[in-house]
This record gives structure tokens, sequence and C-alpha cells, in this order.
């Protein structure tokens, strides 16, 4: 099996939009949860972004992505690679492709003297649960993600704090 992950390009944000709608039929997502393909396009490629996606392709097909983006430590000191989705088509998943890209993105966060690399999983998802406990992450069970987004984000962010 030839596996080759490069740097997505413009030209591959199709590929990524439909991918991103596979993942969120697999997260059992809303329809109209995902952005068009032009938002993806003009952010995810976007001059000033801080987001980086990666294609894997296997004998020279798309088979899935990541997308990282950098956040800093204060208690290392040191930059830290936020991988926000890792995903391969249905077809691809079991045969090797999803550890080469995480040992990709592993390789890049040691290469840019990163301290981590974290990133989430759904609680139901046994299988990927699984493949990141035979690779010896860690689940951060003492921490609580919490998320303000949407209308309840845009109320906080005009209330007049005293």
């Amino acid at each position: 099996m030839s596996v080759a992950i490069r740097k997505a390009v413009p030209d591959d944000t199709d590929a990524i939009y439909n991918m991103i709608n596979g993942l969120s039929v697999y997260r059992e997502a809303p329809p109209d949860a995902i952005p068009g393909v032009e938002e993806i396009r003009t952010t995810l490629f976007a001059e000033d972004t801080n987001a980086e996606a990666y294609i894997c392709e296997i004998e020279g097909i798309i088979a899935g992505y990541a997308v990282i983006s950098h956040s800093y430590s204060t208690w290392l000191g040191r930059h830290s690679l936020n991988m926000d989705d890792l995903y391969f088509t249905p077809d691809y998943r079991g045969r090797g492709a999803g550890k080469a890209m995480l040992q990709f993105i592993a390789q890049l966060a040691v290469s840019r003297r990163c301290s981590r690399i974290e990133w989430n999983a759904l609680e139901w998802d046994k299988s990927a649960k699984d493949f990141y406990n035979s690779i010896d992450a860690l689940p951060l069970n003492e921490w609580v993600r919490y998320r303000l987004d949407g209308p309840a984000l845009e109320r906080f962010a005009s209330q007049i704090i005293n």
C-alpha cells in the first residue's frame, strides 16, 4: 500500500468538504452543521490562518485528512499542536493510514519543538478511543472542555461589563 501525506492546497477544498460532510454524518451532526465549500476555501487557506490541513493519499486516491493549529502552553512555555480533525473515508479505515497520518503530525510537533498534540474524541467512538489507546495517547479525564458559541457567544460578547 502506497501512502503519501502532503500539505493540502486550495484545489483540495472539494475533497476536504466531502470528508467534513462524511465526518458530520459519522458524528450524527445536523446537516447544516458544516460550512460551505467556499467558506472552507477562504478560511482554511487564508493568508493569516493558524490552521494547516494535510491530505493522505493511498495509491493516489485521497483517503483522509487532518487539520491542525498551534496553541500555547503556559505551563510548559512551549507551543502545542491541536488536531481538530483526523478523518478517513470508510473504505480506508483500519489499513494503517490513520496511524501514518498521526505519526506524520507527531513528527511535525517534534520538529517544531511542540510539547504535545491534543485532540478530542467522542465518548461513544470506541474504535477511535481504542486506536488512541494503542499508541499510548492519554485521555484527559480531569479536564472538562467548554464551548461558547452561536447565540450564547453573541449575547455574552455584547454584554456591558461593569
